[in-house]
């Protein structure tokens, strides 16, 4: 699968790829949320439809063999840096086709080939991880940076603060991504974190930090790069808080009543598909039909790939054991 992977990656680099890309994340996501009602989904799932920008934005930065850690939330991420519909869903509903096999689930998407470190279940704890493999890459001087995508609520704890600080000291060659979506889980962000804007916090630490518009594909891309050239040229560590929105609640058993009434329609109004739409067709890249085509195509291969992968066999009990090591 690594071919396709890699030229699924590649393609965020044609004009309508990030467009397109967006549309896949949204696209699955929301059959993601019909297969679960349908009862093919065991355990729940994390939806990240309104984050596609940062997710696209982060995998075009990147270079494939720079490694790239998430949180349980990160199909968006997985798909954005090149795993397939199929792999993805295969993984969600425990079939073979699955990115692991079906034995890791919604939480535990993974492709190293495209730099996905396998997603992580515990809230932060990606960060320490990211950093490890910056320092392995500043000791080896082998040019690979590591990205660590977090959420707002592991920005207040110890491993948010102890990543920084050793990557600071060291100046590792790692850019941590924080989606500021307002809520940790069901709690808002003016409850639980005293500062506004969480890339001030990077100033603790001597490091920049850059608050971006994270339903803008372009200005996550540009703040990304920026941050992983310096990352490269020995310059250190960045703190980049994107400002985002989930539409969803935090989970599948999470309706999202806590949220004030009219937030979510504010955020609609600023969908990083519909803004990303809006600058192909202003910069004559495309019109308004073509981009409609593209999305129903977009549904259509996500709807034959949900397919494909239910017809797919569920994995062996056996084989839980196969990538044990004691």
């Amino acid at each position: 699968m690594t071919g396709e992977r890699r030229e699924r990656r590649a393609q965020l680099a044609t004009p309508l790829g990030p467009f397109e890309r967006m549309a896949e994340i949204r696209a699955v996501e929301e059959h993601i949320q019909l297969l679960f009602n349908e009862g093919h989904v065991r355990g729940s799932t994390h939806l990240s439809n309104g984050q596609e920008a940062v997710a696209v934005g982060v995998a075009a930065a990147a270079r494939l063999t720079d490694v790239v850690t998430c949180t349980y939330r990160g199909h968006g991420q997985a798909l954005a840096l090149g795993l397939t519909a199929k792999e993805v869903i295969g993984e969600i509903v425990g079939r073979t086709v699955g990115c692991a096999g079906g034995l890791g689930g919604s939480m535990h998407l993974v492709g190293p080939d495209v730099g996905l470190w396998p997603t992580f279940a515990i809230v932060g704890a990606g960060l320490p991880v990211a950093v490890g493999a910056a320092l392995a890459s500043q000791v080896n001087r082998s040019g690979r940076a590591a990205i660590a995508v977090f959420g707002d609520g592991a920005a207040n704890i110890g491993a948010f603060h102890e990543s920084l600080n050793l990557a600071a000291i060291w100046q590792l060659p790692v850019v941590f991504v924080c989606e500021n979506n307002l809520y940790g889980e069901y709690t808002r962000i003016q409850l639980s974190t005293p500062v506004s804007d969480l890339a001030d916090r990077a100033a603790g630490y001597a490091i920049p930090g850059l608050v971006v518009d994270g339903q803008d594909v372009a200005a996550v891309t540009a703040a990304v790069s920026e941050a992983l050239e310096r990352a490269r040229a020995d310059g250190g560590p960045t703190l980049l808080e994107m400002k985002t929105y989930r539409y969803s609640g935090h989970s599948k058993s999470d309706p999202g009543s806590y949220r004030p009434a009219g937030e979510l329609d504010q955020w609609l109004r600023r969908d990083p598909i519909t803004i990303e739409a809006g600058r192909l067709i202003d910069g004559g890249t495309a019109t308004a039909e073509q981009l409609a085509a593209v999305s129903s195509r977009i549904a259509a291969e996500v709807r034959r790939a949900a397919a494909d992968a239910l017809a797919a066999p569920q994995p062996a009990v056996a084989e839980m054991l196969i990538h044990v090591h004691g």
